[in-house]
C-alpha cells in the first residue's frame, strides 16, 4: 500500500514540552542547577579542530580530487559537525561570562567551515529556543513550499540533504521578526572572506575544495545528516517533537545527541548534558530516542512515510516577546 503524501504541518494546540519538564525536574532534582555553568575548556577543542581542518587541507592541497573528496567525507565532515557544535555551546554562552567572547569563540570555530554563519546561527537559533515550532520565529522548521517541493520521495530527500544550508537560507524571509545583520555579523563575513584568501594562497582550489566539502558533507548528504532529522521530525509519533540520540558518534560529536536534555536545560555546557539523564532517568527513559544516525539517515531517505511535513507547528507564543533576549537559564 502506497504512503499517503502529506500536504500539512501537524498543528498543536498546546505549548512546547521543555519549559513544564524543566520546571518538573528541578521540583525533583533541584541539585541539577549545580550543573548550569560555563565550561571555558571548551575553547581548547575548538582550536583543536581548526587546526586539524588547515592541516588537512594542506596535505591535500597537493594530492587527487578523489583523495580530495575521500579525506573530506571520512575525516573533514565529522571535524566541521563537531565544529558546529562548538558555535552552537557559544552561541549559549557557555564558554565564557562575556557574551562578546563567546561570539569570537564561535567566529574561530567558524572559519574551516567558510561560510560566514556563526553569529547569524545565534540571531536564529535563540529563537528556535523560545518558540519552538512558531513558524513566524524557528527557523528550523521547513518553509511550507519547501516541504511541498522535497515530498517524500528518495530524489526530494536526498537533494535536501545536499544543498541544506541553501535552504536553510531561503527560510530567512519568512522570518520578518529577527533582525539578521548587525555589526556583528558583518564582521563575520569579513574574518571569513579573509581566511579564505589565505587558505587559496597557501593551498589553491584543492585545500578551499577540501574545506567546502567537508562543510557540505557535515550538514547534508551523509549520516551526520541525520542530526536535522533526529532532533525535531516526529519519526515514531506524533506526540513527541524532540528526540534525543544515545550512539556511539555522541563521543566525537560533543554530546550534541542529547538534544531532549539541552533543550530543558540549555544553560548546562555539553560535558554534562549525560548527567542529567543520569540524575532524572525517570523524565528520560520513557522518551523515545534514536540509537543510530546512519540507520535514521538511510530510513529518512526511502521511508516514504517520513516527509518534511512531519513537524509540529504551533500559534501560541507564550509570554514571551520576540524582542526579548533569550537567557535560556529555567525559571
Amino acid at each position: 500500500m502506497a504512503a499517503k503524501k502529506k500536504s500539512d504541518f501537524i498543528h498543536a494546540q498546546y505549548s512546547e514540552p521543555h519549559k513544564t519538564r524543566t520546571k518538573q525536574i528541578l521540583k525533583e532534582y533541584p541539585h541539577l542547577r549545580n550543573l548550569i555553568g560555563k565550561n571555558p575548556y571548551t575553547i581548547f577543542a575548538i582550536l583543536g579542530l581548526v587546526a586539524f581542518q588547515i592541516i588537512a587541507a594542506w596535505l591535500v592541497s597537493a594530492q587527487s580530487w578523489w583523495v580530495v573528496f575521500a579525506v573530506a567525507y571520512f575525516l573533514g565532515a565529522f571535524a566541521d559537525h563537531s565544529l558546529f557544535v562548538m558555535i552552537h555551546e557559544c552561541t549559549h554562552q557557555l564558554l565564557f561570562k562575556k557574551r562578546s567572547l563567546n561570539r569570537w569563540a564561535s567566529m574561530i570555530a567558524n572559519l574551516p567551515q567558510i561560510f560566514p554563519s556563526a553569529i547569524s546561527f545565534e540571531h536564529f537559533h535563540l529563537k528556535h529556543h523560545s518558540f519552538q515550532g512558531v513558524h513566524e520565529l524557528d527557523a528550523d522548521l521547513p518553509s511550507k513550499w519547501e516541504a511541498k517541493l522535497i515530498n517524500n520521495n528518495f530524489f526530494g530527500k536526498a537533494i535536501w540533504l545536499l544543498f541544506f544550508p541553501l535552504f536553510q537560507f531561503f527560510r530567512l524571509s519568512r522570518l520578518k521578526e529577527i533582525k539578521s545583520v548587525d555589526g556583528w555579523v558583518v564582521t563575520n563575513f569579513f574574518i571569513q572572506v579573509a581566511f579564505t584568501a589565505v587558505m587559496w594562497y597557501f593551498f589553491g582550489w584543492h585545500g578551499v575544495a577540501y574545506l567546502l566539502l567537508s562543510f557540505s558533507f557535515s550538514v547534508g548528504l551523509h549520516p551526520l545528516g541525520a542530526r536535522w532529522v533526529q532532533e525535531h521530525y516526529l519519526t515514531h509519533n506524533e506526540e513527541q517533537e524532540t528526540y534525543s540520540y544515545y550512539g556511539v558518534l555522541n563521543t566525537v560529536s560533543f554530546n550534541v545527541g542529547y538534544h531532549n536534555e539541552h533543550h530543558d536545560f540549555p544553560s548546562i555546557p555539553w560535558n554534562k548534558l549525560p548527567e542529567i539523564k543520569s540524575t532524572a532517568p525517570n523524565y528520560y527513559d520513557n522518551l523515545l530516542y534514536h540509537k543510530s544516525w546512519t540507520k535514521l539517515w538511510l530510513r529518512f531517505l526511502f521511508d516514504r512515510e517520513i516527509s518534511l511535513f512531519n513537524r509540529i507547528l504551533r500559534k501560541d507564543r507564550g509570554s514571551i516577546s520576540a524582542s526579548q533576549p533569550y537567557n535560556g537559564l529555567p525559571q
